[in-house]
């Protein structure tokens, strides 16, 4: 009697097993079924589209259906379904345009779609204010995570299925937005962050330096300014506003800031620093790198030189456009971006819906709001025209690329308004005298921006 109590039990918890496992097969099946048939060659997928209903992307677009250009300023970013870009929104959520289910199979006229959270007037309205010039711009919500504007130029016209493919210019099928570059004197954001990190806003105020035009180091070697007949006698405020090398080459060498402390603030904001594992961001699956730098010696030039953005130091525009949010906030801790507001499924019920999310603390509260202070005060001072009537807290850098070192021009802040909380970066490659500037594309972009939100 005993045994077959015991084989009825067995059988019980057999066929438990068996109804759990196809229960958790149905469910993968109904969850990942959209994925595989996504990466199908012979699937139908469906629109991507922009924050007022534009067509970011259509897999059966033609010049046809679209003037010729309707794509060029997302190209890159967007991208298609070709594989031929593979670090973009359509190739990294395919799965979301899928317009196909496992309950109901493939749909011709199925609803699956993405919706962003880009503007893409905007957006071609700042491609479009780059002339000649290549390089990017990106900005966001900085206190909900919408991303409003990302470019990159060159780019690429899907419209064209690749037929110029040979022709294209390099770079063109990558979103510079996402990857690393130079950030030259933006850097000195962070650097003054660790500074007041470490000494406080009061004691850091009171550390002047009367730069002559270059600083000779401890270890003998010599920081210019881009200033040759110098600055004067500074404070850090008036030192970040004029990007004095020299005071922040003197800064770093100083007993009170200990290069140990420097960094520490800079892997608690996400840098890679001396080989350590930095912070890496994702956009809705695409990858995003952090920044990083090689700091060994606060008397030697490198180091010293890459606290102000040069040496090792790399930054991608995204990254810097993130940071801004800690500081705008007053808050210390990033905002995350994210390009996907909604997606909608084959049937059309909505599914992926956002939410804003916030990275852990990057620095205190108090260095967030002294932070703002300086940051606000070289807006004012001199970059008041980049929005009439409101404050925009920047930093500009000037960045040292290539064996040619060839000077990319950034630009870098946020707008300083509860009712407008956008922050940016913009980068132009290359760029000369009398060439657009960094703060006529800002102009462009913030104005074009209020007006289209309003």
């Amino acid at each position: 009697m005993k045994s077959i109590r015991r084989g009825q039990h067995l059988i019980t918890l057999m066929l438990l097993l068996f109804l759990a496992g196809m229960a958790f097969l149905i469910w993968k099946l109904q969850s990942e079924a959209s994925f595989y048939m996504s990466h199908a060659s012979t699937t139908t997928l469906g629109c991507v589209y922009d924050r007022n209903g534009d067509v970011l992307f259509d897999p059966d677009a033609t010049k046809e259906t679209y003037a010729s250009d309707h794509f060029i300023d997302v190209g890159n970013l967007i991208g298609d379904d070709s594989r031929q870009m593979t670090n973009t929104l359509v190739s990294q959520n395919m799965d979301l345009l899928a317009n196909f289910s496992f309950m109901l199979g493939e749909h011709k006229d199925g609803k699956s779609s993405i919706h962003t959270t880009l503007d893409h007037a905007v957006n071609r309205r700042v491609y479009n204010a780059f002339g000649s010039k290549n390089g990017c711009a990106v900005a966001y919500n900085y206190v909900t995570g919408e991303i409003y504007v990302c470019l990159s130029k060159p780019s690429v016209n899907v419209l064209n299925n690749y037929a110029d493919i040979d022709s294209l210019e390099s770079g063109s099928l990558l979103c510079k937005v996402f990857y690393p570059t130079v950030p030259g004197s933006t850097q000195k954001i962070s650097t003054t962050i660790a500074a007041l990190e470490t000494m406080g806003y009061d004691a850091l105020m009171e550390h002047r330096y009367d730069c002559k035009g270059s600083y000779l180091n401890v270890s003998g070697q010599r920081i210019n300014c881009h200033e040759e007949s110098g600055h004067g006698n500074q404070n850090v405020m008036e030192a970040f506003s004029a990007s004095c090398n020299p005071f922040y080459a003197q800064l770093v060498e100083s007993k009170d800031l200990p290069l140990d402390d420097i960094i520490h603030t800079y892997k608690q904001m996400g840098y890679a620093v001396n080989g350590s594992e930095g912070t890496t961001l994702n956009v809705n699956g695409i990858a995003c790198a952090g920044g990083s730098t090689t700091l060994k010696d606060a008397d030697d030039f490198d180091t010293q030189w890459g606290c102000m953005g040069q040496g090792e130091t790399v930054v991608s525009p995204l990254q810097m456009m993130v940071w801004q949010s800690a500081v705008a906030t007053g808050t210390g801790r990033a905002t995350m971006p994210y390009l996907i507001d909604h997606a909608t499924k084959v049937n059309g019920d909505v599914t992926a819906k956002a939410g804003t999310k916030r990275s852990g603390q990057l620095f205190t509260e108090t260095t967030a709001e002294a932070m703002r202070t300086i940051m606000n005060a070289n807006g004012e001072k001199r970059y008041s025209s980049l929005l009439p009537g409101t404050v925009v807290g920047v930093k500009s850098g000037t960045a040292q690329v290539g064996a040619d070192k060839h000077e990319n021009s950034l630009l870098t802040g946020y707008v300083n308004d509860v009712s407008f909380p956008v922050a940016f970066c913009i980068v132009i490659e290359d760029r000369r005298e009398g060439e657009v500037s960094t703060s006529q594309i800002a102009a462009a972009l913030l104005q074009s921006l209020k007006d289209s939100l309003e």
